[in-house]
C-alpha cells in the first residue's frame, strides 16, 4: 500500500506541474503579446550616457557632462506601486540627481519622484535637496527650512534649474519607460526560468 500511495502522489504532482506549466505558458504569452512599452525610445536623451544597468539590478545610473564642465549623475529605480492609478506606468520613479561643479568641492543633490501625469508626459516632484561638502563626505547639510512642498515658487525655480541642466521631461519620460520595461523583461525571464525548472522535473 505505501508504494501505491507514493505512485499516486507522483501522479498528482505531475498533474499539478502540468497545470502550473500551462498557467506559466499563458502568463508568458500574455506578457510578450501585450508589450506596453514597445513603441517607446530605448536610448537615453542626448547628452546622457548609461553608466550602470546590470540585468539583475533594479536601478540605473546615467551621467552627463555639461558644456560648462559641470557633471550630472542621475540614479533611478522604480518606487512602490501607485494603487489609485490606471496609468500605463503603475509605479513612480525614485530619482537622485547630483550636480558637481568642477570649481567647487561640493555636490548639490536632489531627491525626486517622477510620475506619469497623463498618457503622455511625466512630472518631477522635488522631495528634498542636500548640499554635500565634498564627494567623499556622506554627511549632507540638510535643508532646515519648511518642507519643499510648501514653497511653490522655490520648488518651481529648482525645477527650472534642473531642466536647464538637462533633467527635464525627455529624461523623466525615458526613465519611466525604461525602468518599467526593464521590470517587465525581468519578470518574463523569471517566468521562463521557472517554466524550464518545472518542465525538467
Amino acid at each position: 500500500m505505501p508504494k501505491a500511495t507514493a505512485i499516486l502522489r507522483q501522479c498528482r504532482r505531475a498533474i499539478e506541474d502540468q497545470q502550473l506549466l500551462k498557467v506559466l505558458k499563458s502568463e508568458i504569452a500574455y506578457e510578450l503579446s501585450s508589450d506596453r512599452f514597445k513603441d517607446h525610445a530605448i536610448n537615453p536623451p542626448v547628452g546622457f550616457v548609461m553608466e550602470w544597468d546590470a540585468p539583475q539590478s533594479q536601478d540605473v545610473l546615467l551621467r552627463r557632462k555639461c558644456e560648462t564642465g559641470e557633471e550630472i549623475a542621475v540614479s533611478a529605480m522604480l518606487g512602490p506601486v501607485i494603487l489609485e492609478t490606471e496609468c500605463v506606468f503603475p509605479r513612480e520613479v525614485s530619482m537622485k540627481v547630483s550636480l558637481k561643479n568642477p570649481d567647487l568641492p561640493s555636490v548639490l543633490q536632489f531627491d525626486c519622484g517622477v510620475f506619469a501625469k497623463s498618457v503622455e508626459g511625466s512630472e518631477i516632484d522635488i522631495r528634498s535637496a542636500y548640499f554635500l561638502q565634498s564627494p567623499t563626505a556622506w554627511g549632507p547639510s540638510i535643508y532646515k527650512g519648511p518642507p519643499l512642498e510648501t514653497l511653490d515658487l522655490f520648488q518651481s525655480k529648482l525645477l527650472e534649474f534642473l531642466v536647464a541642466k538637462g533633467v527635464g521631461s525627455d529624461l523623466t519620460d525615458f526613465l519611466l519607460f525604461y525602468l518599467h520595461k526593464k521590470e517587465q523583461d525581468q519578470y518574463v525571464k523569471w517566468l521562463q526560468k521557472l517554466e524550464s525548472i518545472i518542465a525538467c522535473q
